[in-house]
């Protein structure tokens, strides 16, 4: 049984937050290896299709149990615009971008390739939120795009070769959709389940504009629909809440926030293990390059 949070010392917050962001962490990592697999038997569209209602249903019973359903009626038509726009980045492009990518590449180069998106965020900061980055800012993004180069032509930079050109385009393109969505979703200060319900809601129905007039909806298997519930629930659903938890119990988002560099590292482990690849040095390497880049570009004292 929760204890209320208002009746919580401070340390056992502190605790409690840990917690949220461990198992949030954990269930993140696992999600490069659950899309990979899903796309053994669905389509990129269908996963995402699929996913969603698992995601939406998931979210609406977290809206029910807390009591916040009159939330969807209290919000104005601009909320329910600006809802409409942030569904189209988030989980509709973002989410299409993110499965071509997989479908095209090595669960071992999408996820860190796309797991650039905090530098992503920096440099859409200067011209979006008018925010200067100096030179060692540059020297950190510098740092993790050679990572990227490193994971995408598997160590051979010299020869220039990659396992899916197309494939890491689409890769990097998902971190740049996902860091314009946060950009915009830090400014929306509604509730975060109610506002991410809406996003889904909106994201579903373009989704299923062009699944009827491109393609068409198809009764998945068992072990496809199995995956995208997976994917629905513990990408999008259940530990987005757990992270929300953390991030409201801490004393400060630094405590938290460097948790999300596990993810990357314990990702390959259930990629070797789960999809069978073998994990290369080139991956490895790459993937430090990137995650040094990023803890460097956060650290306070940089500019």
């Amino acid at each position: 049984m929760l204890i209320p949070h208002s009746i919580l010392s401070d340390v056992e917050k502190q605790k409690q937050a840990y917690t949220y962001a461990i198992i949030a962490v954990l269930l993140w990592s696992t999600v490069a290896s659950a899309f990979k697999i899903s796309l053994r038997f669905l389509d990129f569209l269908h996963l995402l299709f699929y996913a969603s209602i698992a995601s939406i249903i998931f979210l609406f019973v977290a809206l029910l149990i807390q009591n916040k359903l009159y939330l969807l009626k209290s919000y104005s038509r601009r909320d329910y615009l600006r809802s409409a726009l942030l569904g189209f980045l988030n989980p509709f492009f973002y989410y299409i971008i993110l499965f071509k990518a997989y479908s095209l590449l090595p669960a071992q180069e999408a996820q860190p390739l796309n797991y650039t998106w905090p530098i992503m965020l920096v440099l859409l900061s200067i011209p979006l939120l008018g925010q200067k980055a100096g030179r060692k800012s540059f020297f950190a993004i510098g740092i993790s795009f050679f990572g990227v180069l490193m994971i995408s032509t598997q160590g051979n930079i010299l020869g220039f070769r990659f396992t899916s050109f197309g494939g890491a385009l689409l890769a990097l393109g998902s971190a740049l959709i996902w860091a314009l969505f946060w950009i915009y979703n830090t400014r929306d200060k509604r509730d975060d389940i109610a506002k991410l319900l809406l996003n889904f809601i909106f994201g579903f129905i373009y989704l299923l504009v062009v699944l009827l007039f491109f393609s068409k909806i198809t009764l998945p298997g068992i072990k496809g629909l199995l995956g995208a519930i997976y994917v629905g629930l513990f990408e999008m659903g259940i530990t987005f809440v757990l992270w929300s938890k953390a991030l409201k119990l801490s004393k400060t988002t630094a405590k938290i926030s460097n948790f999300i560099c596990l993810v990357p590292f314990l990702s390959l482990i259930w990629v070797h293990f789960f999809v069978g690849e073998a994990i290369l040095p080139a991956t490895v390497i790459g993937l430090i390059f990137i995650v040094v880049g990023i803890v460097l570009q956060q650290y306070r004292g940089l500019s």
